[in-house]
């Protein structure tokens, strides 16, 4: 790169070889980052906040997203990359290392003299092939509603995530999970799989919970803390004095007014507490059924006394997401109101129960009927641990839920990476000019996946590449086996990767790597600039 710019001479060419200079070592400097996180031999990163906290992780948008980056480009492809992962759920690092491999391939062809715009020319149209390639590499003829495909994707994703061992535990939660609520012909909702934590024992307990876990416990002492055969009433009710919107002061004239007032309120209060004691009356005919109320807004202690007294748990001030969740986990209406109570609107439990750790109260809601709601409840030893299987989880569940609306699979282990490369050199010949030299540097840059997860699993990178491509050649699908550093079958391995994760990296790690070899100088704005493209506090 300096001898181009020795050679041109111009102050101008000399200006375009510095800013691009940077711009490559920026992306040189990200790839090498976070390149040895990449597949389930990946390693760790440890993240050390000001204040002392701790954070261990190998997933590439909590690194992008917590760790300080101050170079401007650098921050732009953490940028794309963190939206890499809002959009999929997954391929962060796949898409930083990949842009990174671009821009070091292109700087071959930049000493030699050649135009980054004839190189971006080549990127786009190499980009679009590559694409095209995808979807007639994809797998369409599997049901993606299967539970061992959806197994196989969940436990691809998260080993890269986690230790082997614990990713295989989490798997069938996670795939379970979907499956409890999927419903046909709609959209999945995460929000409905609720993420619980529990700091104790070890990070061998987690389970998942087919109903749900509610992060609070009852508040009376004299209420039961464990029921079955439980009908559920859900309200946004308050059962409390509710001061006036408005600033309002009450001028009395002797004590007795102010005691009138009082009674007044608890009167209101105390009416709507005995319509929930009526209904409890009504339905629960026999000593052997129950009933819970769980209540989004406040009761007051004289409401609380009067349910305890009726033997009815009641909890307040539950989250408004959890109310969603309880009428998809236990049937039933939420109320708003309790003038148009019936039993209609209630919901059924076998089992409701109040757990309590340390200091943290937790209430379980079991044994429902046909729930389209549940709980995964972590449990880890230590806050950075359970930080890390909850991220995890995250990328597990995005997985699995991409793949059953891509209604499709991509063998996984570098298959895709490998044989689009063979298609792009073919590709190659049939383009004239100088642009070709493009398409030869992004396809270089697709073998950077293969080479990486052979480099984490403590293999030669360019000894696996040619075993894999020479596989390649003998009309088999090959990905690399990380145990052995030899070509496998992925399919019948059941690696698979999500088509919409590799259709957005190679969409995108282009367009940005073009971007950033176009720019030929880079210049400092005033503090007025609108519509930056680095996240605040990184500039």
């Amino acid at each position: 790169m300096l001898s181009m710019i020795k050679q041109q001479g111009a102050a101008a060419d000399s200006r375009r070889g510095q800013a691009l200079l940077l711009n490559i070592s920026a992306g040189k400097g990200l790839q090498n980052v976070l390149k040895t996180n990449l597949g389930p031999k990946g390693t760790l990163k440890m993240l050390v906040g000001g204040g002392g906290d701790i954070k261990l992780t190998k997933d590439g948008k909590v690194l992008l997203h917590e760790m300080q980056i101050q170079h401007p480009t650098a921050a732009l492809i953490a940028r794309t990359a963190t939206a890499q992962d809002d959009i999929t759920g997954d391929g962060t690092t796949t898409n930083v290392i990949t842009i990174g491999e671009l821009l070091k391939q292109s700087e071959r062809y930049l000493q030699e003299n050649i135009h980054p715009r004839i190189i971006a020319e080549g990127f786009e149209l190499a980009k679009d092939r590559c694409l095209a390639f995808l979807e007639e590499f994809k797998q369409t003829s599997q049901d993606t509603l299967d539970r061992e495909l959806l197994i196989s994707i969940a436990k691809t994703s998260l080993r890269t995530k986690l230790p082997a061992d614990l990713a295989d535990q989490l798997t069938e939660q996670v795939v379970d999970a979907l499956l409890l609520i999927h419903k046909p012909e709609q959209p999945l909702d995460l929000f409905m799989v609720e993420i619980m934590t529990m700091q104790h024992r070890t990070d061998g307990h987690s389970s998942l919970i087919k109903g749900l876990v509610l992060d609070h416990g009852t508040r009376h002492p004299d209420m039961p803390k464990k029921l079955t055969n439980c009908f559920i009433l859900t309200c946004n009710v308050s059962l409390e004095y509710e001061k006036t919107e408005v600033n309002a002061n009450f001028l009395y004239k002797d004590h007795e007014t102010r005691s009138r007032m009082i009674d007044g309120e608890h009167k209101l209060v105390a009416a709507k507490c005995r319509q929930i004691i009526e209904l409890k009356n009504h339905v629960c005919d026999t000593p052997d059924k129950n009933f819970v109320v769980i209540n989004q807004k406040g009761i007051d202690p004289i409401c609380l006394d009067m349910l305890a007294k009726a033997g009815i748990m009641g909890l307040r001030r539950a989250k408004r997401r959890n109310m969603e969740r309880l009428t998809l986990a236990c049937g039933g209406t939420a109320m708003n109101s309790l003038e148009d109570l019936t039993p209609d609107c209630l919901g059924h439990a076998d089992l409701v129960y109040e757990q309590t750790l340390g200091e943290e109260k937790y209430t379980f809601v079991e044994g429902v009927k046909n729930p389209f709601s549940c709980t995964v409840l972590i449990k880890g030893p230590t806050k950075h641990q359970i930080e890390q299987i909850k991220d995890a989880l995250r990328d597990g569940l995005r997985a699995v839920k991409n793949t059953i609306e891509d209604k499709c699979v991509v063998p996984g282990g570098g298959a895709f990476q490998i044989a689009a490369y063979a298609d792009l050199m073919k590709f190659k010949e049939t383009i004239t000019g100088r642009t070709k030299l493009g398409i030869q540097a992004f396809a270089d840059a697709l073998l950077v996946v293969p080479k990486t997860l052979a480099q984490n699993s403590g293999f030669d990178p360019m000894d696996t590449i040619i075993k894999l491509q020479e596989e390649y050649a003998k009309g088999h699908i090959v990905g690399l086996d990380v145990e052995s550093g030899e070509p496998m079958d992925p399919v019948s391995e059941g690696i698979f990767d999500q088509y919409s994760v590799l259709k957005q990296v190679y969409r995108s790690s282009p367009v940005i790597a073009s971007q950033l070899l176009l720019i030929d100088e880079i210049i400092k704005a005033g503090k007025g600039m609108r519509g930056s493209s680095v996240p605040e506090g990184q500039e």
